[in-house]
């Protein structure tokens, strides 16, 4: 099996070289099934779930740069601007109507979730499909369990952002194109059920450390399963699981850490990561991940240029006044008359790193999330406040701020939790947003900002289906108010 797996890293750390078609062909998600899959030996299923991983962080060959993905910062930035976290300067672009809350059918922007994230379940479901075809004695029980395991994460995990970005969705759990042309959408119950299934399996098959590919936290584990299992917990209101499973895995002292500084948070095989995307090495682009690559500035280059995005001017003053988030993770400068902060907590972007070693890797799972889980779900469950307090005086202290103090009442610490959760995990994934979805706070929220106003209702906080999807797939219904 050790054998095995060293072999699967080596040809992971290979595909993030080279184009994801060289390995395992993923159509778009309406597209007929026509390329066989073949799953005959150990080395051919390893390419194939290695295809699907370099699909989800490198969206092309060439080294193009851009929001091209769910898993390359498109979640990350066309959330923040739906929320109240990321500002654009430009006006004309669809980002703006993202900003605005104009967001209209046709808008391009918002379709790369979906199509990107159905990508990922549609290469998922091949090697969950391929493996289980296959009678080939050259393929090993030992890579058949870890892979399908792998498989079933990554697509629990693309569901997990299509729910919460598209509301109720088809729920394709085959390649089988006559079974998924016209389905309909799922109700997001039982997704949401389907995916805490897949991740318990996945849970009991996985690997419990990362010696398998020789520390580099890239490939999912036990853990990765637990932290996505404990998060869906708690956005589906199960909190005792919730707390549960965040507590095993913040247990793994060993394994996971919070680091003293903030400017380690980030780098390759950080011990607070508990999953990273490796990106390619292209050195057209530079050495950073492709979300770095659209939120710096090109200032090798074009010396005066600012990035297009920056935080808004709520999310820059509800730093507290001590926060060394804000000086680690932020940079600033004077923009027609005012200081205008921009998100940095990945350092090396498109040119300022072309020809030195790779520092970043895309950091999608990591440890200060489960402390923030926990210290919510004992909240909401009635069941100790002082520990839920102590959780968030453990992000607070790495922070440089003082402690909470353990007399805060319920309702306090629910507001403490809202705040460390908007300045530690801003910029990440779309979690404010999706933060303020969940706890039914978005109307309030948002509704009142200056740049969204005049509201235009509620609707926009779901994206709308791409226009192609409801042509191509008559059963499939838009979201009200597109």
């Amino acid at each position: 099996m050790k054998k095995n797996l060293k072999l699967y890293t080596a040809i992971l750390m290979t595909a993030a070289l080279i184009s994801c078609k060289d390995l395992v062909s993923i159509p778009e998600p309406t597209g007929s099934v026509t390329t066989k899959k073949v799953f005959t030996t150990d080395g051919q299923a390893n390419s194939a779930m290695a295809g699907v991983y370099t699909k989800m962080i490198n969206r092309t060959s060439d080294g193009a740069v851009g929001l091209l993905g769910y898993a390359t910062g498109a979640s990350t930035i066309l959330a923040g601007l739906s929320a109240n976290e990321l500002i654009t300067s430009s006006t004309s672009s669809a980002y703006y109507l993202l900003n605005t809350n104009s967001v209209l059918t046709e808008n391009g922007t918002t379709a790369i979730l979906w199509v990107t994230a159905y990508e990922t379940v549609y290469g998922a479901n091949a090697v969950i499909e391929g493996i289980e075809a296959s009678v080939s004695e050259k393929l090993h029980e030992n890579v058949r369990k870890r892979l399908t395991a792998e498989a079933k994460f990554v697509r629990a995990f693309s569901y997990f952002y299509l729910l919460n970005f598209f509301g109720d969705v088809p729920m394709a759990l085959t390649i089988d194109f006559n079974k998924t042309v016209n389905m309909k959408r799922t109700p997001k119950a039982e997704v949401y059920a389907q995916m805490i299934n897949d991740l318990k399996e996945a849970k009991s098959q996985l690997p419990d450390n990362y010696s398998a590919t020789s520390g580099e936290r890239i490939l999912p584990t036990k853990w990765a399963a637990t932290a996505l299992l404990a998060r869906i917990y708690l956005y589906t209101g199960d909190y005792a699981n919730a707390s549960a499973e965040a507590s095993e895995l913040i247990s793994q002292s060993t394994l996971f850490k919070l680091p003293e500084d903030l400017n380690s948070v980030f780098l390759i095989n950080s011990q607070e990561a508990i999953w990273q995307l490796k990106q390619a090495d292209l050195t057209l682009n530079g050495k950073g991940t492709p979300e770095a690559q659209t939120l710096l500035a090109n200032k090798a280059t074009i010396p005066n240029s600012r990035p297009v995005f920056h935080l808004s001017e709520e999310l820059k003053n509800d730093f507290e006044k001590e926060d060394q988030r804000k000086i680690a993770w932020t940079w600033n400068e004077t923009a027609g008359g005012k200081e205008v902060y921009y998100p940095y907590k990945y350092k090396i972007g498109t040119y300022n790193n072309r020809e030195g070693v790779m520092t970043e890797y895309y950091m999608v799972l990591r440890l200060a999330e489960q402390y923030l889980i926990r210290a919510e779900a004992q909240t909401l469950a009635n069941q100790s406040l002082v520990s839920a307090i102590a959780d968030l005086n453990v992000i607070r202290h790495r922070a440089g701020l003082d402690d909470l103090p353990s007399t805060l009442s319920k309702e306090e610490v629910i507001l403490a939790i809202q705040q460390e959760r908007k300045i530690e995990l801003f910029a990440e994934w779309g979690n404010r947003f999706l933060d303020l979805k969940r706890t039914g706070r978005a109307h309030d929220v948002l509704s009142v900002l200056p740049i969204k106003m005049p509201w235009n209702g509620d609707g926009q906080l779901l994206y709308p289906i791409p226009r192609n999807e409801i042509i191509a797939n008559q059963n499939l219904t838009q979201n009200p108010g597109y």
